[in-house]
């Protein structure tokens, strides 16, 4: 199984370091960040910006930023356009929404191939409604408290060990 993950306007620097460490233990190709999400070594920031934004990165990635292969997006639908002519099937992991590509993580009949693209959103309002028409499935984790929805962080990890257990 192959795995990129798309971390689409992720706002918290410790999501996005806790994502790319979970990422890194999972073996995933690869990490585009796009959007408003904080970027890891941003060259395009002032130093001190971008020391701030390193140092709380590293506080949750502990390393795993300098690991993994980390791309800046400035058209994500251009790059996952590429990415789906090249095969890969585009997930987005999404949940309280009503479509007919939506399917329980822990379903039975969840086939997803051998390339999996996954698509977190930010952290409220979910996965930009922009990319909906690039996602061929959207997965959702059953939820059984009182709660809607998972930390981000903790969703990704959730459905990276039900994606690479498939």
């Amino acid at each position: 199984m192959k795995l990129v993950l798309v971390l689409d306007n992720i706002r918290s620097t410790y999501n996005v370091g806790a994502i790319l460490r979970t990422a890194e233990g999972f073996g995933a190709e690869r990490v585009i960040l796009s959007g408003y999400t904080p970027r890891v070594h941003d060259r395009g920031l002032l130093p001190h910006l971008r020391e701030k934004l390193d140092k709380e990165i590293h506080k949750t990635a502990l390393g795993a930023e300098d690991m993994l292969e980390i791309y800046s997006s400035d058209d994500i639908i251009s790059d996952l356009s590429d990415l789906k002519n090249q095969g890969w099937k585009i997930v987005g992991l999404e949940n309280n929404i009503q479509d007919e590509r939506l399917v329980q993580i822990n379903s039975k009949n969840l086939e997803l191939g051998e390339k999996v693209v996954l698509i977190l959103g930010e952290e409220v309002r979910g996965i930009d409604g922009k990319l909906y028409e690039m996602i061929d499935t959207f997965l959702e984790i059953p939820m059984k408290g009182k709660k809607e929805s998972f930390n981000v962080s903790v969703a990704a990890g959730i459905a990276m060990y039900a994606i690479m257990s498939l």
